[in-house]
């Protein structure tokens, strides 16, 4: 959808959304509607009138409203509008920081995931641009030139998530990130021959059963001045059928979703290069398919991983790990990074502790975890701290390797396993992990997102490089 900021409506305009905070603020000319109708402009309410010149659509951001309140009604504006081909929002009563959160709110509702019909969309929404009335266009083309970036970096990612595994093969996802150098990011694909030259077996190990080889990814932003770069990994199983201890057949069309984690590290590092972050950045993502073939690896297997740890496999269907090992172990050798954020779909096990509401974060550093979950917070995408214990890490010794994979068996703490495991790969440096296994999907469409891939992470990760790592001297 297209965004423009003006200063007053044009002609054109089939619909108009206007936001209100509380019901003191309501416009004197559709006060009696709005009392008809029980609007008081609590944050999440809505009301549509008809009035000269069209319909009007009144938008409760509460009393007190934030950006927050401001992205969740420039979203109601474009669910509620969405029949109409080219909409206003009119935040001229509102500061520019509000006005341009409408507008992203509007944008991220408006994304629609009908790529692979070969027949109209009934439920398509018409809209295609969104003009945002500012007292001050001005700075809000400029708060939104910014927000824009992020907002073009998550639809990237929602595309991606939204393919199929027969459309997004791990060669197929290196090939639509080669698009990336367009906007000045260096894109470097390693191929199944140089991991096997670099030892990457945990990655290996886990592409083995599929036909289509495995990648690692490796996406790099100069930035604009000399320093250790931001990495974020990302796990990028483009299709994961639980190898040989296979998953239940209901549901199982859902692990489609499961490169989420690398989905999202690579809009980020398109929105920080559209918006020329001065930051350094790298991302390096982890692409495989984990399907069951002769070559498929095995519970008992052991494995070696790029720095040479060895890893008794106990799991096939806990692959993620197995390929953000070497993700996070090649990132600290060859990136150097200053700090790392890595993404994943990685375990049931969270989303029975924080459902589809927010992602767990995991941290050796409570610093960067802070960081991480302020950022969250500021863009409507968050994360709750949760424990790396000395018993999940003691959990993971193994008899015949250097660490177990997992743990099987009923109330295990696989969430805290998995953010042990992945702490041996990282060393010194600097490190959260986002769990957001049940944040990377919509089951049903609601006022403030459509149904279907989110885009978690992108805005999140794009935020924490601007609060906390765009300063030279910091």
């Amino acid at each position: 959808m297209r965004v423009r900021i003006r200063r007053r409506a044009e002609r054109s305009i089939h619909a108009v959304a206007i936001p209100v905070a509380g019901a003191e603020a309501v416009p004197p000319r559709f006060a009696e509607a709005a009392r008809a109708a029980g609007f008081d402009g609590r944050r999440g309410s809505a009301c549509l009138v008809h009035a000269p010149p069209g319909r009007v659509l009144l938008v409760g951001v509460g009393d007190a409203p934030g950006t927050d309140a401001a992205r969740g009604a420039g979203a109601a504006a474009a669910h509620h509008l969405s029949d109409a081909r080219r909409i206003a929002i009119d935040a001229t009563a509102l500061p520019s920081a509000l006005a341009a959160a409408l507008a992203e709110g509007a944008a991220l509702r408006a994304w629609h995931g009908a790529r692979y019909r070969s027949l109209p969309d009934p439920e398509a929404p018409a809209l295609t641009a969104c003009d945002i009335l500012a007292d001050d266009p001005h700075e809000t083309e400029r708060l939104w030139q910014s927000a824009e970036a992020a907002v073009v970096g998550t639809a990237f990612a929602r595309d991606l998530v939204l393919a199929p595994g027969n459309k997004l093969t791990p060669r197929n996802f290196a090939a639509h990130l080669s698009r990336l150098s367009d906007a000045g990011v260096t894109v470097e694909v390693v191929n199944a021959a140089r991991l096997r030259a670099l030892g990457m077996g945990g990655l290996l190990a886990v592409g083995a059963g599929s036909a289509f080889a495995p990648r690692l990814i490796v996406l790099r932003w100069r930035g604009a001045f000399d320093a250790p770069p931001v990495a974020f990994v990302g796990k990028g199983i483009t299709f994961d059928t639980g190898g040989v201890c296979i998953k239940p057949a209901a549901g199982m069309e859902d692990m489609r979703a499961d490169m989420a984690g690398a989905a999202a590290c690579a809009g980020a590092m398109l929105a920080l290069a559209l918006r020329r972050s001065p930051a350094p950045a790298a991302a390096v993502l982890a692409v495989a398919e984990n399907a069951t073939g002769a070559a498929s690896y095995r519970p008992g297997d052991i494995v070696r991983t790029y720095p040479g740890t060895t890893v008794e496999v106990i799991d096939t269907d806990a692959e993620g790990r197995l390929v953000l090992a070497d993700a996070l172990a090649y990132t600290v050798a060859q990136v150097r990074p200053r700090a790392i954020v890595d993404l994943a779909t990685l375990t049931g096990s969270i989303v029975s502790a924080l459902g589809s509401v927010m992602a767990g974060l995991f941290a050796n550093d409570p610093a960067l975890a802070a960081k991480v979950a302020a950022a969250g917070a500021a863009v409507g995408e968050p994360a709750w701290w949760m424990p790396i214990g000395d018993s999940h890490r003691a959990d993971l010794d193994s008899d015949v390797a250097d660490l177990r994979q997992c743990l099987t068996g009923r109330r295990q703490p696989d969430a805290c396993h998995a953010a042990a495991f992945l702490r041996e790969f990282v060393g010194d440096t600097p490190w959260a992990h986002l769990d957001i296994a049940g944040v990377e999907d919509k089951a049903e469409a609601d006022e403030t997102a459509p149904r279907g891939p989110t885009g978690f992470g992108v805005r999140l990760l794009d935020r924490l490089v601007a609060q906390s790592f765009e300063d030279p001297e910091a």
